[in-house]
């Protein structure tokens, strides 16, 4: 009964999710879904749901943001609670383990520091407390503990960066664009003579490098291709706007026509931007 009272009390906070989550994953009274997953078959939801909250975020929707960080709250409840009936550690453990992270990963706050420092000076911090923290745990290369579930452009950001600390980088961006240039050659060889795993090798080297520009051009290449997505939606969407009006549909028109309305539909989006 108190268990029950405890799960629709609405002021209990995240007493209750948790309560929640370990009823969902009883084996006697639980979810048969919930039961059967283990951490495998729910990571991918959990990365599915960082995704919408940033989605959110992008887009904006503020009311859908609390809602989106609800779900990847939930995932991290759903992940505890397995690693709990395994014996691994509780979510107050995950919560401990965060908490004291964050207090010795900020000394000008927490401790002694002097908060007199510029926003480098503490990023530079950060990276020293980190690779401490990874030495701590052998991990000594330098690319160790850069996550490999992590998308694959993104990651390709964070080992680039984790290179230029220890020196392994071009200086300007003159040379990148120069490898950028060497890459789409060798793809445009690979594409005419090569095979197609040779192909995708070539294309993996050519993303690999721009993702290495976005560096250092200061831009997050997962940002920006989650930008160029959302500009190509609203455009395609204006495009099959514009041949509603004239009573057809993309599968109605042509190549030609669709490139016509594309550049209105840019034209439309500057003088909005301009007005």
């Amino acid at each position: 009964m108190q268990e029950n009272n405890l799960i629709h009390d609405e002021t209990a906070g995240i007493e209750r999710l948790l309560e929640i989550m370990r009823r969902l994953r009883d084996p006697e009274g639980g979810c048969p879904w919930d039961i059967e997953q283990d951490f495998a078959s729910i990571a991918p939801y959990t990365i599915e749901e960082a995704y919408e909250v940033a989605d959110a975020i992008e887009r904006e929707a503020w009311d859908e943001l609390k809602g989106e960080l609800g779900d990847l709250l939930f995932q991290s409840v759903f992940h505890a609670q397995m690693a709990a009936e395994a014996g691994h550690f509780t979510f107050q453990d995950v919560v401990t383990t965060m908490s004291n992270k964050m207090v010795s990963r900020h000394p000008h706050v927490f401790g002694d520091e002097s908060r007199e420092k510029s926003a480098e000076q503490q990023t530079a911090d950060w990276e020293a407390i980190k690779a401490a923290e990874r030495a701590g745990k052998a991990q000594q290369g330098t690319l160790d503990g850069v996550a490999v579930g992590l998308p694959a452009l993104l990651r390709a950001y964070k080992l680039q960066k984790r290179a230029a600390r220890v020196g392994f980088d071009w200086p300007t961006t003159n040379e990148v664009i120069d490898k950028i240039a060497e890459e789409a050659a060798e793809l445009v060889e690979a594409r005419d003579s090569l095979s197609q795993d040779e192909v995708e090798e070539e294309f993996g080297d050519l993303m690999f490098v721009m993702a290495n520009l976005g560096r250092h051009l200061g831009v997050e290449p997962e940002a920006a291709l989650r930008r160029a997505n959302a500009k190509f939606i609203r455009r395609f969407e204006g495009v099959e706007a514009k041949l509603a009006a004239r009573g057809k549909r993309p599968e109605d028109s042509d190549l030609a026509e669709m490139d016509a309305l594309w550049d209105e539909v840019k034209a439309d989006s500057r003088a909005e931007s301009n007005s």
